[in-house]
C-alpha cells in the first residue's frame, strides 16, 4: 500500500476491503460544511477504537480521519500521490542518523488532546509502550516490538513487558533507552535494533500514536479512547451506535492535512444494520447522506454494475469498482492441520469458479491469486507457479489431484486423515458471519465433499471475528482472511503473516518443520539493504510459503462500493484502501 493489514471487510464479503470514490472538494475551509453523515454497518462494534489495537486497513482510516494523530501520515490526495508519507503531529517527516538505526521527530506547536492538554514526547512514547503489553493490548501491529533496540526473552518475546506489568523483570530500562525525550518534551527518538530505512512508514501507524497515562484504563480503552483529532466521542454503545462531535480543542492551524475540510457538525455509526437493510438503504438512496462500511451483498451486484463491472447509468456518480491493495485467502492452521498433502488437497479441491460467479465473476471479484502478494508490488513481486500458472489448477477445482493427495496423506497421515473425513468431526471452517460467506460456505462444503473431506462453518459475529481467529486456543482449521502491504514493501507481508511474531500470524506454521529455515531468511532479508536483492527474496519466500501451503489463496481482489446522493469530497484512497474518510462532506 499501500497501507494494509488485515481488512474485515474483506472478511465480510470474502473480496476486498471497503473503498469508495467520486469527485475531490478542493477550497472548502475548515467547518464549512454541516449536516451529518451516517455511515452503516452489520458489525455489532468496531474490532477495535483502541489507537494500540486498530489493525483494520478501514478502520485505521476512519479513526485516523477523525480521532487519532499520528508523527507521520498518508496524504490525502487520490492516485498515487495519496500514497507519500507527510509530517502529522510532527514538523517533518523524521530525520533519520546512524545507518537509519536512529529516527528522530519533533512535535509541532498547538497539538493537544481533546480536553486542551498539550500532547508530549512522553504521550507518544507511553502510547508505544503499550503495545508491548501484549497480554493486554491485543490484536494490534508489533511492528515497535520488532523495530526497537530491546533485546529479546529466551521464548523470542520482548524482555520489556509493557507499562502494565508489576514483574520486578520487566526491563523497563532498555525501553527508556529505545525511545528517548527531549528536556523540553518536543522531540522524540527512536533507538532501533537494525536499519530500517521507511521508519516513517511505521509512524503512519495508530499504534505509535500518543496516549494519555492518566486516562488509560487498560483493555477498557477500547470504549472511549482520548482524541487527538477534529472530532471526539460523544457516545458508544455496541450493538447501537456511536457518535462523533467536534473537538473544541482541535486547533487547525496545528493541523494542516485535515484543516482544509468541511467536515459535517455531527457523525454517526448504526451498528448491527441487516445486510439487505443496509444495501436497499443506499440502492434507493433513502439516506442521502449515509456511507456503507461494508461491501455490498453479491446478490445486488447487478442492480448497480454491469458485466464489464462499469457502474450502470443511475449510479455513475456514486458508485465504484476498483483493484483494491489485498489479497484475500484461506489462512490454513498449520498447528490442526500438519500434513502438507492433506493441505494440498484442498487447494486443487477448491471450486474457485463457483465462488467466483457467487461473487459477481472476475470483473467484479478480482483475478486468481497466486500468493500473498499482489502483482503491484513491482520488486516484490514474481510468479509463484501457483493459479493460473499450475498446470494441475482448474478453476472448478482438480478432483482427481486432490483425490491422489488425499491417498497419500492417509498414508502418511492416517489420524489427522481420519479426523478431517470424519462426517461426525472434519473441518472447521471459521469465517464472519454474513449472507455472503454463509452463501460461499455451501460451495467449499461441496467442493471437500467430493474428495471424502468434511467441512463445518464456524460464523463468528464480524465485529469480533479477528478478536476470535487470531487467538491460537479459538481458530478453527481454516479461517478467512485478507491482507495488503502496510506500505508498499513485502517486509511488511510476508513476516507479519508468517512468523510467529508477526501482527497477523493466524497459519500458525511456526511448528512446521519447513519452519526454522523460513524464518533464518525472513530475519536475514529484514535487514537486507540492497531493495532490488530484498524484493527477489520476499517474492521467492512467498513461493516458499505457497509451497508449504500455508495458506490458500482467493484473488487478488477488487472491491464496490455505493454512498448517497447528497455525499460529496468521495474518492479511493490507494494508501489505505478504503475511502478518504475525512474528506466526506454533505452536499
Amino acid at each position: 500500500m499501500l497501507k494494509g493489514k488485515k481488512t474485515l471487510k474483506v472478511a465480510l464479503a470474502a473480496i476486498a476491503a471497503t473503498t469508495l470514490a467520486s469527485g475531490l472538494l478542493t477550497g472548502c475551509s475548515a467547518g464549512a460544511s454541516a449536516g451529518t453523515i451516517t455511515y452503516l454497518t452489520v458489525q455489532d462494534s468496531w474490532t477495535h477504537a483502541d489507537p494500540q489495537r486498530n489493525y483494520t486497513g478501514r478502520d485505521i482510516a476512519w479513526f485516523g480521519s477523525y480521532l487519532n494523530r499520528t508523527l507521520t501520515a498518508y496524504d490525502r490526495a487520490p492516485g498515487a500521490a495519496g500514497s507519500a508519507v507527510v509530517p502529522d503531529l510532527a514538523t517533518d517527516t523524521g530525520k533519520a542518523s546512524n545507518d537509519n538505526k536512529t529516527w528522530t521527530f519533533t512535535l509541532r506547536d498547538g497539538v493537544t488532546f481533546e480536553d486542551g492538554s498539550a500532547i508530549t514526547c512522553e504521550d507518544i512514547k507511553y502510547g508505544v509502550s503499550r503495545t508491548f503489553a501484549t497480554d493486554v493490548i491485543t490484536d494490534g501491529p508489533t511492528y515497535a516490538i520488532g523495530m526497537l533496540d530491546i533485546p529479546s526473552a529466551a521464548d523470542g518475546s520482548s524482555t520489556y513487558k509493557g507499562p502494565y506489568s508489576t514483574d520486578a523483570a520487566n526491563d523497563t530500562a532498555s525501553f527508556d533507552k529505545a525511545i528517548t525525550c527531549s528536556a523540553d518534551h518536543k522531540t522524540i527518538t527512536f533507538n532501533l535494533k537494525r536499519s530500517v530505512g521507511d521508519f516513517n512508514y511505521t509512524t503512519t501507524y495508530l499504534s505509535f500514536g500518543p496516549v494519555p497515562k492518566a486516562k488509560d484504563t487498560g483493555d477498557q480503552y477500547d470504549l472511549k479512547p482520548v482524541s487527538t483529532g477534529p472530532y471526539k466521542i460523544k457516545s458508544y454503545k455496541a450493538k447501537d451506535q456511536m457518535v462523533l462531535v467536534r473537538n473544541t480543542n482541535w486547533k487547525a492551524d496545528s493541523d494542516p492535512l485535515r484543516a482544509k475540510r468541511a467536515f459535517p457538525d455531527k457523525i454517526v455509526v448504526k451498528f448491527g444494520v441487516a445486510s439487505e437493510v443496509l444495501d436497499q438503504t443506499l440502492l434507493t438512496d433513502k439516506n442521502k447522506t449515509a456511507v456503507s462500511l461494508d461491501s455490498l451483498q453479491p446478490t445486488n451486484l447487478t442492480a448497480v454494475f454491469g458485466a464489464d463491472g462499469k457502474p450502470v447509468k443511475k449510479y455513475a456518480d456514486r458508485a465504484i469498482n476498483v483493484y483494491d491493495p489485498y489479497v484475500t485467502y484461506t489462512a490454513v492452521n498449520v498447528k490442526k492441520l500438519n500434513c502438507l498433502p492433506i493441505r494440498q488437497a484442498i487447494y486443487y479441491a477448491k471450486d474457485f469458479k463457483g465462488l467466483i460467479t457467487l461473487l459477481g465473476g472476475q470483473a467484479l471479484a478480482g483475478d486468481p491469486a497466486d500468493g500473498v502478494i499482489k502483482p503491484l508490488m513491482g520488486l516484490d513481486y514474481a510468479k509463484t507457479g501457483f493459479a493460473s500458472e499450475d498446470k494441475d489448477w482448474k478453476p472448478e477445482g482438480n478432483v482427481d489431484k486432490a483425490k491422489t493427495l488425499m491417498d497419500q496423506a492417509k498414508s502418511e497421515c492416517p489420524a489427522l486423515y481420519a479426523r478431517v473425513t470424519d462426517p461426525k468431526q472434519g473441518l472447521v471452517y471459521d469465517a464472519p458471519d454474513s449472507p455472503s460467506n454463509k452463501n460461499a460456505s455451501a460451495i467449499w462444503i461441496a467442493a471437500l465433499a467430493r474428495i471424502g473431506v468434511t467441512v463445518k462453518f464456524n460464523f463468528i459475529e464480524a465485529g469480533k471475528y479477528y478478536a476470535v481467529v487470531l487467538d491460537a486456543t479459538k481458530q478453527g482449521d481454516l479461517s478467512r482472511a485478507g491482507w495488503a502491504p502496510d506500505w508498499a514493501n513485502a517486509s511488511t507481508v510476508i513476516p507479519e503473516l508468517f512468523t510467529k511474531e508477526g501482527g497477523f500470524p493466524m497459519s500458525q506454521n511456526w511448528d512446521d518443520p519447513a519452519y526454522a529455515a523460513f524464518k533464518q531468511r525472513v530475519v536475514a532479508n529484514l535487514s537486507q539493504a540492497d531493495r532490488k536483492k530484498q524484493g527477489a527474496e520476499w517474492a521467492a519466500l512467498n513461493t516458499y510459503a505457497m509451497q508449504q501451503m500455508w495458506v490458500i489463496p482467493n484473488v487478488f481482489s477488487k472491491t464496490q462500493e455505493i454512498w448517497g446522493s447528497k455525499i460529496g469530497g468521495a474518492f479511493f484512497w490507494e494508501p489505505q484502501g478504503s475511502l478518504s474518510f475525512g474528506d466526506l462532506y454533505t452536499k
